[in-house]
């Protein structure tokens, strides 16, 4: 075993290591070559996100709040979900969400089940060229024998998934369930060794806005190597279906909590209740003492929204009134 180990020994001077920048596959939220961890409750609408985004992958078409439109190549994706049937559930999701079916490749699990370690992954990454691949969800593709509550157990496992998405230079998705500990931070919510989320590089939370059961919000938990994104919302419901909504101003820790809203909103709201208390005002003088008090733009035409709050122009100038 030494002598193995003496074998392997290799010293790496970082004056020989060439530098490179990171490449996204949707920036902030999802970086090539390393894994991401999307989770959230059971039924709040995490497969039915990814598989929208890997639609407009398929498509090459801009991601959602994409700031760089340039036209994107359309890319393969490989999809492996152990609960849900192809023929009744996944292809009539991936039509429904206007995907190019051609390019969503499932590695047949028949007769075997696969695992993140397993080598027919590999292989079909480098068949299909694949720039995305989902694993749905975790806990099934561990592998057998694997404890996913033991460090020690899901740190290798983890670490070859990593080095496999590094080597190819594809994003690998990691869907997820969330316990109940409803007290505690979301860090701590996700199933399993903390692990998961420490070796993720990017963890995305899908969770639903408390009195409407058909808003949904995706908020950015963990960003290793980018700035954190603004939360982004959709909607589901029977009669529009799918709907991608735009940013939505609300923390991880308020979505989890059931903050309908977010405090930032509601401080909004605070602010133009009193602005407006006394009868109109200027869209120029309200923005300007939003700006001294820090509120945002975009959270203060949110607040405006939903308070039903009238613009009315006189003259040259446009007033804001209850």
């Amino acid at each position: 075993m030494e002598e193995k180990r003496e074998k392997n020994y290799r010293l790496i001077n970082m004056e020989d290591v060439e530098t490179r920048d990171v490449s996204w596959l949707w920036y902030p939220y999802i970086p090539y070559g390393k894994i991401t961890i999307v989770q959230g409750d059971p039924g709040e609408g995490k497969t039915t996100f990814i598989l929208h985004l890997a639609a407009l992958l398929t498509k090459g078409e801009a991601l959602p709040c994409e700031e760089d439109l340039r036209h994107r190549e359309p890319v393969n994706v490989i999809y492996q979900n152990a609960e849900d049937s192809l023929e009744d559930t996944i292809k009539p999701r991936l039509v429904h969400a206007g995907a190019d079916c051609s390019k969503v490749l499932v590695i047949d699990e028949s007769i075997d089940s696969l695992c993140m370690t397993d080598v027919r992954l590999v292989r079909a990454i480098k068949e299909t060229g694949a720039k995305m691949v989902i694993l749905d969800p975790i806990q099934a593709y561990l592998g057998a024998g694997v404890d996913m509550h033991r460090a020690n157990e899901i740190r290798p496992v983890l670490k070859q998934l990593g080095n496999i998405a590094e080597e190819y230079g594809c994003a690998i998705i990691l869907i997820g369930h969330m316990n109940k500990a409803s007290g505690s931070k979301s860090t701590y919510r996700g199933l399993g060794s903390i692990d998961f989320q420490a070796t993720a590089r990017s963890v995305l939370v899908v969770g639903r806005i408390k009195g409407n059961a058909s808003l949904r919000v995706i908020a950015h938990d963990k960003s290793s190597l980018a700035p954190e994104g603004q939360s982004i919302a959709f909607c589901m419901d029977k009669d529009n279906g799918f709907t991608w909504q735009g940013e939505y101003e609300i923390s991880v820790e308020e979505l989890l909590s059931g903050d309908a809203r977010g405090q930032k909103t509601k401080d909004a709201k605070s602010f133009l209740s009193e602005m407006l208390a006394d009868g109109q005002l200027s869209c120029n003088e309200i923005m300007k003492a939003a700006k001294d008090r820090g509120i945002r733009n975009k959270t203060l035409w949110n607040a405006k929204k939903d308070m039903n709050i009238d613009s009315v122009k006189v003259g040259n100038q446009w007033y804001w009134t209850l």
